[in-house]
């Protein structure tokens, strides 16, 4: 089956069977790999994606689902200048990931999260964050990195997720 996604601001045509997930998609036919397959039972947030503003678990998708969406991968939260989106930063500044592989799941549904509640309570950035597991922080960094983005100036919208 032909598919249309919008990846990142990019227009993307891909051909493929209709069981296959939108991760494997995204990694290997587009080569977007920061997008990780974990668990790939939904459990692990490794392969959180944004698809029309919502967190969406990638291993739990159809490619086919997705067909004519508005998708934004870690590699979409960067400026076309490779500058790093400010949560990006604040993760850099406070430690908030080591090993790095729940990272892109946590940059996305904490930037959900901010979209929605720009100055949400720890609790909150806690709660919103217990679907991404991350075996190597102790979860402490990553809502201090939340906590301070939510604090910076100005808004932080989610990339390539604007209405046509």
């Amino acid at each position: 089956m032909r598919v249309e996604l919008t990846v990142n601001g990019g227009l993307m045509t891909v051909d493929v069977e209709a069981r296959r997930t939108l991760v494997d998609v995204l990694r290997d036919d587009l080569n977007l790999t920061g997008t990780h397959a974990g668990c790939e039972h939904g459990v692990c947030g490794a392969c959180t994606v944004i698809i029309e503003g919502e967190v969406v678990r990638a291993c739990l998708m159809f490619a086919v689902q997705a067909d004519g969406a508005r998708i934004t991968t870690v590699e979409g939260l960067a400026g076309d200048d490779g500058t790093m989106h400010p949560l990006q930063e604040a993760f850099c500044a406070h430690s908030g990931l080591q090993c790095g592989f729940c990272t892109p799941g946590m940059l996305l549904s904490a930037l959900v999260l901010l979209g929605r509640e720009r100055h949400p309570s720890r609790e909150r950035i806690r709660e919103e964050l217990s679907g991404n597991l991350c075996r190597c922080t102790g979860y402490m960094a990553i809502v201090d990195a939340v906590e301070a983005a939510s604090r910076g100036p100005g808004d932080l919208p989610v990339p390539h997720q604007q209405s046509t």
